[in-house]
């Protein structure tokens, strides 16, 4: 039991304590906003040095591809879109309970906006229990649990696609009938008699659409771990993306309170006091921090909440992470994006970041979702909401479970007696 009164000893302490981190923060932004200033003018220097040294440097930058000036201010969506998303949770592996299997969840979500049509809400459960699916991480040194978090990641991407497919797939009659009404169009055109309302039938359009996901889209956590066992994980995920991008559905990863500094790594070369950014040969073996660390440890969005305006987005970057190498054409972009309530991080693959009409669409997309969302975007909100696993559905998962055990004629089903002590305390 937490004792509130031994915490709230410590509070002034923390009070205090964040008080002059916040000072110490302001300085740290003054100056990122300096170096931003310098570095501007030398830009397309920095980057080349940026691709020259990237091997010899001990912190990952990314690299801009817009102007750093750039301050886009976003249009206004489309009244008729549609927004998939997913998002998944599971109930993890434990020798105490009375099997040893983990379940993963995965909340589906099509929002329809402007088109009558009803939306999709619920989840998909898939249940993990042959010991050949359970161990097969083994062989690699990954336990069952963290590949069971892997396996979570690949669901999702598979998920997302198979909602994207069917989406287009439901739009089949709609792309027949406007070819239909554009061949009509021209051909009264040819005869002089086009009037206003074939106009506008061969100008109508499908609405937009936009796939999300919570999170990252680099992978990080794959860059040390054997190459098959990154093969199982990733090229399922690439599998998936390649669909959306066969259906032209941008894709975009939603980083609410991001952590990374990658645009800021891109100042430390303004800031280099050497000849060249050799981090391995100027400052591997300091004992002191490097003097290009000016601002540690500020993140990209403490700067971008000062230079941006509601509505408006930073330049784009494309990340340097080492795990992209192995992304082919879905190496990924990101920008940020002040949304009113934050600054959050919005990451894409190339195909979209480089498709002036997908991006514009999917940001636009975003801003809708978060206004909608009241401060997060409401289609990852209901994802998560349709994903996550109670305390009561864990509960009647193992009943469910228990019922199927004894109806197979096992005897002796039960949690351990650790387990049951733990859930019936006697204190």
């Amino acid at each position: 039991m937490l004792d509130l009164m031994k915490i709230a000893q410590q509070m002034q302490g923390i009070s205090d304590h964040l008080t002059r981190e916040a000072a110490a923060a302001r300085l740290r932004i003054e100056k990122a906003e300096q170096l931003l200033h310098q570095i501007q003018p030398r830009q397309a220097e920095r980057v080349a040095q940026l691709n020259q040294w990237r091997d010899r440097m001990i912190f990952t930058a990314a690299e801009p591809v817009e102007s750093l000036a750039t301050r886009a201010t976003l249009a206004i969506a489309a009244a008729a879109h549609s927004v998939i998303a997913t998002d998944g949770s599971q109930i993890s592996p434990s020798h105490h309970e009375i099997a040893y299997c983990y379940l993963i969840n995965v909340g589906r979500i099509g929002l329809h906006y402007g088109q009558g049509r009803h939306p999709l809400l619920d989840s998909l459960p898939e249940v993990i229990y042959r010991p050949e699916d359970l161990h097969v991480s083994r062989q690699w040194g990954i336990g069952p649990e963290e590949w069971m978090g892997y396996r979570r990641t690949v669901s999702e991407a598979v998920v997302l696609a198979e909602l994207g497919k069917a989406l287009s797939a439901e739009e089949v009659p709609a792309k027949i009938e406007e070819k239909t009404r554009t061949e009509e169009a021209e051909e009264a055109a040819l005869t002089g008699q086009l009037s206003l309302l074939s106009a506008k039938a061969a100008s109508k359009t499908l609405p937009p659409k936009l796939a999300m996901v919570d999170g990252s889209l680099i992978y990080w956590f794959l860059e040390p771990l054997p190459g098959e066992a990154r093969d199982r994980i990733l090229q399922p995920i690439l599998d998936a993306w390649e669909q959306l991008y066969q259906e032209r559905i941008p894709l975009v990863g939603y980083l609410s309170a991001s952590r990374s500094g990658e645009g800021l790594n891109f100042l430390k070369l303004e800031s280099c006091p050497y000849p060249e950014p050799n981090c391995l040969s100027y400052c591997a073996e300091r004992s002191d921090p490097p003097p290009c660390q000016v601002f540690e440890p500020l993140r990209d969005v403490a700067l971008w909440s000062t230079l941006l305006e509601p509505g408006q987005r930073s330049p784009l970057w494309r990340s340097s992470a080492e795990i992209l190498s192995q992304y082919e054409h879905h190496t990924i972009y990101f920008c940020y994006v002040h949304v009113g309530s934050e600054v959050a991080r919005v990451e894409m693959p190339r195909w979209v970041a480089t498709d002036t009409a997908l991006f514009e669409s999917a940001l636009s997309i975003v801003l809708a979702q978060v206004q909608k969302g009241y401060g997060y975007p409401v289609a990852l909100a209901e994802a998560h909401n349709q994903a996550v696993v109670r305390g009561g559905d864990r509960a009647r998962f193992f009943a469910l479970l228990e019922q199927q055990m004894i109806r197979s004629g096992l005897r002796n089903v039960g949690t351990s007696y650790k387990e049951a002590r733990k859930r019936g305390s006697i204190a």
